[in-house]
């Protein structure tokens, strides 16, 4: 590269959990810098899940989303790398940062593709959904693993 990388900026904590974690999550699902508004659907849903999870459930609404979260991290993912003509799929570890901005994306896409009435309940329908490790960003997870075990005899390449 010709320039040297790019300082990581610090993340301020969310007013209400005073957790970094959210702010992120909160930052992507952000749409044209309106992040009180993202702030707003994300407590929206947390309320929502609050509300529809199991009486048997002592666990809070941040729990669950963090549980969910955990859920559609993916551990392994492909990357393509050119030897001879050849293009080939090699398995890669993905770094802790990667896994983390790879699940939050993810569970964003999905819920944007529900057919729920307003965001929040979307949001919500879908962190209940991974925390029960059911939903599309799951099995958006699954298929990654899928794929790097299927191309397991190629991780010999690895760059």
């Amino acid at each position: 590269m010709r320039k040297r990388a790019a300082k990581k900026r610090v993340l301020l904590p969310d007013p209400k959990f005073n957790d970094q974690l959210v702010t992120r999550f909160v930052n992507n699902l952000m749409w044209s810098g309106k992040k009180s508004v993202a702030f707003k659907v994300f407590y929206d849903a947390l309320e929502i899940v609050e509300e529809r999870k199991g009486e048997g459930e002592e666990k809070s609404a941040l729990e669950i989303w963090k549980e969910g979260l955990s859920n559609v991290m993916p551990h392994v993912e492909v990357r393509s790398r050119r030897v001879g003509g050849a293009t080939f799929q090699i398995p890669m570890q993905i770094r802790p940062d990667r896994k983390v901005s790879m699940a939050i994306k993810w569970m964003i896409l999905y819920t944007r593709k529900r057919n729920e009435k307003t965001m929040a309940q979307r949001l919500a329908a879908e962190i209940l959904a991974a925390a029960k490790e059911e939903g599309a960003a799951v099995k958006k997870r699954t298929d990654t693993h899928k794929m790097a075990e299927a191309n397991k005899a190629f991780s010999h390449f690895r760059f």
